[in-house]
């Protein structure tokens, strides 16, 4: 049976994991491209939600496997040095924390215009357009979701399969509800000042986490 404590982390871990994945969706490269091109292909709203489904997918297993390969790297280095895994999991959550929380109070105000969606006739095939979607977020992990896997390394295979999930769902999701409200006609600039908090918010998750791992280990 699992100690509480260690249910407690692994919950903490799923929650934050979810968070993390929702606000990183909200950046505009996770949805934008998904309203121009459905509007540019006129797509109706079924098709464009396939294509985010599809891509968000393609993204988590990118992420995946590359978290699988750091998870790897860390366990390995943890049979040199005992007991360094757990502290390297919270120091680069407070790494990527601090970057995300730095950037968003450093980063100018974007421009007041804000992008343009406009109809215009298709210049490619549909099924090009889809691949070209779901290949933008394939050869694109997500850094932000990547020292969380490490914080759940010790909690085994199956922990890390339900973390999996969670990303999926997380990042499928708010992918969807970005593209649906701006395809629906919601104003793209209020989403996208909305998304300009998305960094701090991020950054003081993933400090929350990295306290977390940190105060877990004492």
């Amino acid at each position: 049976m699992v100690p509480p404590a260690e249910q407690s982390v692994m919950l903490s871990l799923l929650g934050g994991g979810f968070v993390a994945a929702f606000l990183h969706a909200a950046l505009p490269t996770h949805w934008l491209p998904f309203v121009l091109v459905g509007r540019a292909q006129r797509w109706a709203a079924p098709r464009t939600l396939l294509a985010v489904i599809a891509a968000g997918l393609a993204h988590i297993t990118t992420t995946a496997v590359v978290g699988g390969l750091i998870v790897a790297a860390g366990l390995a280095l943890d049979q040199w040095v005992e007991g360094l895994l757990p502290h390297l999991s919270a120091v680069l959550l407070f790494l990527f924390g601090a970057f995300y929380l730095t950037r968003a109070t450093l980063r100018r105000p974007a421009p007041a215009g804000g992008p343009a969606l406009t109809e215009a006739e298709p210049a490619v095939s549909d099924r090009a357009a889809f691949l070209g979607l779901v290949a933008m977020m394939a050869v694109s992990p997500g850094e932000v979701l990547l020292p969380i896997y490490l914080s759940a390394s010790s909690e085994g295979v199956a922990a890390l399969a339900l973390l999996t999930l969670t990303f999926a769902v997380g990042t499928v999701l708010g992918m969807a509800v970005f593209t649906a409200l701006a395809s629906a006609g919601a104003s793209i600039l209020r989403l996208e000042r909305w998304a300009r908090y998305e960094g701090a918010v991020l950054g003081l998750a993933l400090i929350a986490l990295g306290l977390l791992v940190a105060t877990h280990q004492h």
